[in-house]
């Protein structure tokens, strides 16, 4: 038996407390019921781990002991309220699930903890706190990395611009530990939420900071989660103690209904404490004296709310007791259930599943709305475009198309963007779907994030692909994540939009010129295409639009900054500028081929170029050149770099003596890695050339032609091969 279960036994079989007196102004004795059923409820399921953990059924450990407050918070908000919880809200979760008929909660949380099929969320993947019917989204964060999306969503539920799953009065509610709240994305999102609010925005999100002064070993200095709670700008402070039980039920409502009437964000400061160190692994005794870990034990919200059942005469110690004992019962009975595991990797990746092998429909309005979006100036009557211009016409065709639309960044909507790709769009749709946001990356993610759990179709931009690094967690640990981990049941679609990429002729440094893509190649089910050319951008923007809205696909267009504004291959050639089609898609795995120049055998060169982005010009220059000389060379644009399209990549290098792959980001990490391992998996035979930047910070000015990958040196990989020959 834990020691907190055996003080709570002992305190109420030794009850000295007063006598039953005047039950308070505005406490009901269900609700005191229903909050002690819940809180018993959590706490004997935690007991379960432990003892399951020890049995080898169990593989999950951090629990909700002490933490047992929260299931007020549930109480005082509607089950139809959104919420993405911290992973000690067990209780929260029993007291949710008992306010609709048929829930199951001890056996859900059984389930997750035992990484059963049988877990409503998960389906067996990991233990998360969720279940779809009981609007509570699936979170793995353990440093607030979900408060993001929590004020993208309370900003999309009243923002109007798309019919969400949840009421028009729906409230937001989100819980992070005392020692999140010191992490940066926590800092981040709270800013936002006040941020918003100070321009008259709407933001019904209520915080709730659980605060058990401790993270993991590390104490939180007293006075710290108050003072910075209590300094938020434009964020209301609240404060209630878990072992106050009437104080507790009277501040979460009057938190709940702040947020709900004011639509305006808050915090609840939620004193608790923690029972049986951070989880099963770890010796709360190494950093923790025996009489410390003592004087928590009268401040058990259990035993706060036992306090006031007695307090009040809704029941006696003894019948506490029996209740409590009862409730252990039904989660030992429920514990011993037989536990069906996921068993193959194809299970495993089930809402991983594979992309449709046809692109989906094109998103396109009617004639008539397409007339009044472009200003009865159709783009496909507008003559060659450069890639930003083709860009901007997509945005718009797919905005005119679909109301839920969003497209969003720093410096997007008043500005049109830094290099004039969104311009027009905010005179054309108007501020609620075309905006700007503030400098924090974090914040434009978890924008989208919030807004497409909501139904909407977010296009966030990032400025720079360099600044995607300090917030590229939202895409790996919160985007990829979500389907993954509620079984298919949530999903997030989004098209994010980066300008990236090199050769701006030593313009900005690093920060700027940025040539890693390795941070994004690796994440499941993530989508990422680069276009090169008008002609393409087009096709793939509308690909990537479907695939979000019909598979709820997290998608990245990378932009070559370099190529926006590009006009011609050759000297005033006019050859990088493209007719615009309205319907035209590029479907994934699809390549761009580019044969010989003055070709009659244009499929059957002996050597083939691989490459993309800024490589295309540089490779069908260099082709060009060595055409001039006698040498006929075919190029193959990958335009998909995740997942890669392998199909048409073999497809085109089989019968070949010679691969070239001109690669623009780095050497260690690069695209080019992937290339020469599927030509290698798949049997090719002949030889493989790989050209790639250097492995290089990227200088400011001419210096950074010394690092990156030229024209001239795959022009001189083509001659090579030749002279070798010869």
């Amino acid at each position: 038996m834990q020691p907190v279960d055996r003080h709570f036994i002992d305190t109420l079989t030794n009850w000295s407390g007063q006598p039953p007196r005047a039950r308070g102004q505005g406490v009901s004795a269900p609700e005191l019921q229903d909050l002690f059923d819940a809180q018993v409820s959590s706490r004997h399921v935690d007991f379960a781990a432990r003892e399951l953990q020890q049995q080898g059924r169990a593989f999950y450990t951090i629990g909700s002991a002490g933490h047992e407050a929260n299931a007020a918070v549930a109480m005082a908000l509607r089950p139809s309220d959104p919420a993405l919880l911290h992973y000690r809200s067990g209780a929260f979760y029993v007291a949710r699930a008992m306010q609709g008929p048929g829930s199951t909660p001890v056996e859900d949380l059984l389930a997750s903890l035992m990484s059963s099929t049988k877990d409503p969320i998960s389906g067996g993947r990991h233990k998360v706190i969720g279940h779809p019917k009981l609007t509570i989204l699936p979170q793995t964060s353990t440093i607030a990395s979900h408060l993001p999306r929590a004020v993208g969503m309370a900003f999309t539920i009243d923002r109007r611009v798309v019919e969400t799953p949840w009421p028009e009065d729906a409230v937001v509610v989100a819980s992070i530990g005392d020692a999140s709240l010191n992490h940066s994305t926590a800092l981040g999102a709270l800013n936002a939420a006040g941020y918003l609010t100070h321009q008259g925005a709407p933001v019904p999100l209520l915080t709730v900071c659980e605060d058990n002064g401790i993270g993991i070993s590390v104490p939180t200095p007293k006075g710290w989660t108050a003072r910075a709670l209590q300094h938020l700008t434009g964020v209301e402070y609240f404060f209630a103690d878990g072992h106050d039980a009437q104080e507790l039920l009277a501040t979460a409502s009057a938190a709940a209904d702040f947020v709900r009437t004011s639509r305006r964000p808050a915090v609840l400061h939620l004193k608790t404490v923690r029972f049986m160190g951070h989880a099963g692994s770890d010796v709360e005794l190494a950093y923790r004296s025996n009489a410390e870990i003592q004087a928590d034990y009268d401040a058990d919200p259990l035993l706060a709310t036992a306090r006031s059942l007695v307090d009040l005469g809704v029941a006696t110690p003894q019948m506490i007791l029996q209740r409590y004992e009862e409730i252990r019962s039904h989660v030992e009975t429920a514990s011993k259930a037989p536990v069906e595991h996921l068993r193959t990797a194809a299970e495993v990746m089930t809402p991983l599943k594979p992309l449709p092998v046809e692109p989906p429909a094109t998103l396109l309005a009617t004639s008539e709305l397409r007339s009044q979006a472009f200003n009865d100036r159709l783009p496909e009557s507008a003559g060659p475009m450069t890639l930003a211009m083709a860009i901007n016409a997509t945005l718009t065709d797919l905005m005119a198309a679909h109301s839920g639309v969003l497209v969003f960044g720093e410096d997007v909507a008043r500005k049109g963007g830094v290099y004039g790709v969104t311009r027009g769009l905010r005179a054309r749709f108007g501020g609620r779907r075309v905006f700007d946001t503030l400098l924090d990356e974090q914040t434009v993610l978890g924008t989208a994030l919030g807004a497409a759990v909501c139904g909407a179709l977010p296009i966030p931009e990032i400025q720079y692909l360099a600044y995607l690094h300090n917030a590229e967690d939202q895409l790996r640990g919160e985007a990829a994540t979500l389907r993954f981990f509620s079984n298919g049941q949530y999903e997030n679609g989004m098209v994010v939009r980066i300008p990236g990429l090199a050769y701006q002729r030593g313009f900005g440094g690093h920060f700027h010129n940025d040539n890693s893509l390795a941070v994004l190649r690796d994440i499941p089910r993530l989508v990422v295409g680069v276009p090169a050319c008008a002609a393409d951008a087009p096709g793939m923007v509308r690909t990537m639009a479907s695939l979000a809205l019909s598979e709820g696909r997290v998608c990245v267009l990378v932009e070559p900054i370099a190529l926006y504004h590009s006009r011609d291959l050759h000297d005033a050639d006019g050859a990088w500028l493209a007719e615009y089609s309205p319907t035209e898609k590029i479907p994934l795995g699809g390549v761009g081929h580019y044969p010989a120049a003055n070709s009659d055998q244009p499929h059957n060169q002996d050597t083939l170029i691989v490459t993309f982005g800024n490589g295309l010009p540089m490779s069908l220059r260099a082709r060009d050149r060595a055409a001039a000389l006698g040498i006929l060379v075919d190029v193959i644009d990958l335009r998909w770099l995740t997942p890669l399209p392998i199909d048409g990549l073999i497809a085109h290098s089989t019968g070949r003596a010679r691969v070239i792959i001109a690669d623009e980001t780095r050497r260690s990490g690069g695209v080019a890695e992937s290339v020469v391992a599927a030509l290698v998996d798949h049997g090719f035979g002949g030889s493989i050339t790989r050209l790639n930047s250097k492995d290089s910070i990227i200088p400011l000015g001419p210096a950074a032609n010394t690092v990156l990958l030229d024209e001239d040196t795959i022009f001189e990989a083509i001659m090579d091969r030749q002279e070798n020959v010869t």
